[in-house]
């Protein structure tokens, strides 16, 4: 799989094992190895993609939709990064970097699994204590700030309730194996994180509580502040608009 100038990358009908040992040991080369995860719940069907180039020193790590093969072309802006890297670097053989990426590239497919499954099990309760429509957002790019970085180009979304839950997380090498991981749950300009394996009722309700008394909160500061400017008018001699309670 190269990269084009077109900002696509081309699946070239070439040996995994060839591609990840060009990726790193050819300067001039920019290769990478797609690895295919299917029977998820949610997601269906994702491919994850190891980009290797020497120029950057790191073996990165994307997630797609689909099952993306030899000859496929997958569009920058259908990849999500995903900091979760390769790292060969202690191999001492071609056989030893085998056995390692093998290991790492298991370790993220667990992961994808057992977040998807996850994620999953929320789509019930979150549809219970909204009483709202929940769809599946597929979107690579979204527009909530996530306090972790995406695991999955997939999210549960309430429009109604302007609600987000998408799995996450944090950054770290494979080799040291299957990423920290977590359920966000967003909201405006509210973020939670959850364990993997708590109760998703449990989290939902905590959540909405958090969400709700910080709705109230900011409803009692933008009162105090459109106050205030009210007062500064008055000092001013300018007309407030009405008077205060």
């Amino acid at each position: 799989m190269r990269t084009d100038g077109e900002g696509s990358v081309n699946l070239q009908d070439e040996h995994p094992e060839d591609l990840l040992r060009r990726a790193l040991v050819d300067a001039d080369a920019a290769a990478a190895v797609a690895l295919r995860v299917g029977g998820l719940p949610v997601s269906q069907q994702l491919t994850v993609v190891f980009h290797g180039r020497r120029d950057l020193g790191t073996i990165q790590t994307y997630v797609t939709h689909g099952g993306h093969g030899a000859g496929a072309a997958v569009g920058a802006d259908a990849l999500l990064r995903v900091p979760c890297d390769l790292d060969l670097a202690s191999a001492e053989d071609r056989d030893d970097a085998e056995r390692l990426y093998a290991e790492q590239a298991a370790a993220m497919r667990d992961a994808l699994v057992g977040a998807d499954v996850v994620l999953d099990l929320w789509r019930e309760p979150l549809e219970d204590l909204l009483r709202a429509p929940v769809v599946i957002d597929r979107s690579i790019a979204m527009g909530e700030r996530l306090p972790a970085h995406r695991l999955l180009p997939v999210a549960l979304r309430a429009p109604d309730r302007q609600l987000v839950v998408t799995a996450v997380c944090g950054a770290r090498p494979l080799v040291e194996g299957r990423p920290p991981m977590g359920i966000a749950c967003a909201q405006q300009d509210v973020a939670r994180i959850y364990p993997l394996p708590d109760d998703p009722e449990r989290c939902l309700e905590d959540f909405l509580e958090v969400a709700a008394e910080h709705a109230h909160l900011m409803a009692e500061r933008l009162g105090r502040q459109e106050a205030s400017v009210r007062r500064f008018l008055e000092l001013s001699g300018e007309d407030p608009g009405g008077e205060l309670a």
